[in-house]
């Protein structure tokens, strides 16, 4: 069972893209757990349904997590982009393509980004909240060796830019809460199956999803704003 600290009673958790792998797990595990009054899943199949690409559904889930008897003290994003029928990532400059940069923005920066501006006027201002989206290691410019991904690639490095400006903004009015990055390493779901290399370290949603709650169960204000990888260590911009 994945132990937790206690977050300040009462408290709700809430995991956004629960249909999807990583997603299914943090929500399992964050149930499982019993730190919290409750633990709810969103996604676009789910009630209400939340669809990054439409704002409208953000808002009515925002207010739908407003109106539960318990502040949201833990918000975890696993929504991401990498491929789909129509995109697969760009080996070469030659195959960069508007609508898959498009999609990629959408998905990876411009719906967090979304889910960040109606969810962490939700946090309590007192005690401990956090806020945490699934980024990459590969959205790192300064890490970046061997080119490629470039939708992928620059969307996460967006993401990461807007998770550092909310943090500043988050910090003023929430100095106890946390908003932060994750990179939750190479995990056997759909997204990633494709590109596991050979001899590369590919764990189990299940997990994945423990040591990314192990990082969040360890973090600080002072982390806030951060990248911080599935070891809880920061992975420079």
């Amino acid at each position: 069972m994945t132990q937790l600290s206690p977050f300040p009673s009462p408290a709700l958790a809430v995991v956004i893209g629960a249909g999807g792998g990583i997603g299914a797990a943090l929500l399992s595990a964050l149930r499982e757990a019993g730190r919290f009054e409750d633990v709810i899943g969103l996604s676009r199949r789910g009630d209400p349904p939340l669809d990054l690409l439409d704002e409208r559904s953000i808002r009515a889930a925002a207010e739908r997590i407003a109106g539960h008897r318990a502040p949201p003290r833990l918000i975890l994003d696993a929504t991401g982009f990498l491929h789909d029928g129509d995109y697969r990532p760009e080996k070469s400059w030659r195959q960069l393509d508007p609508d898959h940069l498009a999609r990629a923005f959408a998905v990876n920066a411009t719906g967090p980004a979304l889910l960040m501006k109606h969810l962490l006027p939700l946090l309590p201002r007192d005690g401990k909240a956090v806020f945490a989206t699934l980024s990459a290691r590969v959205g790192s410019i300064s890490d970046n060796r061997i080119g490629g991904w470039y939708a992928y690639r620059a969307s996460k490095a967006a993401l990461n830019q807007l998770v550092r400006c909310a943090a500043i903004e988050l910090r003023r009015t929430h100095p106890q809460a946390v908003c932060v990055a994750l990179h939750p390493g190479t995990v056997d779901t759909g997204l990633s199956a494709p590109f596991a290399k050979a001899g590369l370290e590919v764990r189990p949603p299940e997990v994945a999803a423990a040591d990314l709650l192990a990082v969040v169960d360890g973090l600080t204000p002072e982390r806030s704003g951060e990248l911080v990888d599935q070891n809880g260590e920061t992975v420079p911009f």
